[in-house]
Order: structure tokens, then C-alpha cells, then sequence
């Protein structure tokens, strides 16, 4: 995960080009449009709840901490932009305008949200309903979000993107490797052919039919979303 080490003078990563076409030139941390622009995404998550706490603000100079020449600036906009949720939109607009050719910096910016909303030990709904907007408005697609939810998060016990063990945005044709090969290593016919007992057949059995039910509700569910537009 890449967080960066200062924001209005940033000293942030510069994506290589396998990562980024066409990207502004120079590190995003010396624009100070993309400063002012995650300084409010982060402020404003900060109030996403409802309470905007001091463990809050902590976590977001942890991942975007300012030098010291623009601290000052930087607690008198976050201070500001904390004060309402209201606005956000524009913020996430113009950073996603000006960053379209460059996903990981803008996936970037994500990364250092979801840790700023788990900076009170709990993300709540508010705070997933707010980081799932401002995704969007960056233009990942719902399974991308998920992707990212996990990463930060962790996977839901029945999640299906975690009994196949692939990413919530991986190609169908990954999708469909990944649960031939779980398909295969647990086959029934396998536990016979290594004259294991009826019982552990059993177990096999009940895992094949777990792995064919995860692949049928990715399936289902990406079917969908490429019907509602938001895959």
C-alpha cells in the first residue's frame, strides 16, 4: 500500500509508466489542487459519521503528512473541511478530472481514506456509504470497491470472491481458471482414487459444491451489474 510522506510539497510517488498515460507532469504532491483536494476528502470522511474525533486527524497526517512550512495551511483547510460532509462531490470530481489517466493515484488516494476511517477502530456504514461515492465519482467500478473494502477490511466469510480466492475486479476468464483449478484439487474422485474414507469423500463433496456455488453467485451477480451499467 502506498501512502505518502507529506502533502502541499508532497513528496509522493511518481506511478511508473506501466501505472500511468499521460499523468499531469511532476508528483501530484507538488499540485496544489490535489492537496487541497485530498485534504477535504479527508476531512470531510472525518465527519462522515456524524463526529469528527482527534484519532481522525492523526491518521490522516500519518498518511498525508504535511511539511512544515504548509502545516499550518493544511490543519486551518482540514479544520474547515470537516466541519460538513457537504461538498465532497466537487472535491472527488476534480481530483478524478485531473488524474482519469492515472487509476493508482487516484486508487492511492482510496487507500489512505479507508485508513483514516478505520483510525476509530470501526468503519461505519456512513463512512462505507461515503468511500463507495467518492470511488465512484474516480470512476472504479463497484467490484473494484470491493476489491479495495477487502483489502482494508477483510473478506467476508461468505464472500465468493473468497472461497475462489481471486480479486473482487479479476477477468472473468481469471474467475472461471480459478474455480476449474479449486474444482479439480477438490474433486471427490481424487479423495476415492487415494482410497480415503467415506467420510472425507463427503468433505470433498460438500467443498466441490461450495466452490460450484461461488462461481455461479460471481457469475450471477457480475451478469447483474453489466446489466445496471456499474460493473
Amino acid at each position: 500500500m502506498s501512502f505518502w510522506r507529506n502533502i502541499a510539497g508532497l513528496a509522493v510517488r511518481r506511478p511508473d509508466a506501466a501505472e500511468c498515460v499521460d499523468c499531469p507532469p511532476g508528483p501530484p504532491g507538488e499540485d496544489p489542487a490535489f492537496s487541497t483536494a485530498v485534504t477535504a476528502l479527508g476531512a470531510k470522511l472525518a465527519k462522515a459519521d456524524g463526529r469528527a474525533q482527534v484519532s481522525e486527524f492523526d491518521a490522516f497526517a500519518q498518511v498525508f503528512t504535511p511539511d512544515a512550512e504548509s502545516e499550518q495551511n493544511v490543519h486551518r483547510l482540514y479544520d474547515l473541511a470537516r466541519q460538513t460532509t457537504r461538498g465532497f462531490e466537487s472535491y472527488a470530481k476534480r481530483l478524478a478530472k485531473r488524474y482519469r489517466n492515472c487509476p493508482q493515484i487516484l486508487e492511492d488516494v482510496l487507500d489512505g481514506l479507508f485508513h483514516i476511517a478505520a483510525a476509530d477502530g470501526l468503519v461505519s456504514q456512513e463512512e462505507l456509504d461515503y468511500l463507495e461515492q467518492v470511488a465512484w465519482h474516480f470512476g472504479f467500478s463497484a467490484l473494484a470497491f470491493r476489491r479495495l473494502k477487502a483489502t482494508h477490511l477483510g473478506m467476508a466469510q461468505d464472500d465468493p470472491y473468497g472461497v475462489l480466492e481471486v480479486p473482487h475486479d479479476a477477468p472473468d476468464d481469471h474467475v472461471r481458471n480459478a474455480w476449474k483449478k479449486a474444482l479439480v484439487e477438490s474433486h471427490p474422485d481424487r479423495a476415492r482414487a487415494r482410497g480415503l474414507p467415506s467420510e472425507y469423500i463427503a468433505v470433498a463433496e460438500a467443498k466441490a459444491a461450495a466452490i460450484n456455488a461461488a462461481f455461479d453467485a460471481v457469475m450471477r451477480e457480475r451478469r447483474g451489474l453489466a446489466l445496471e451499467g456499474v460493473a
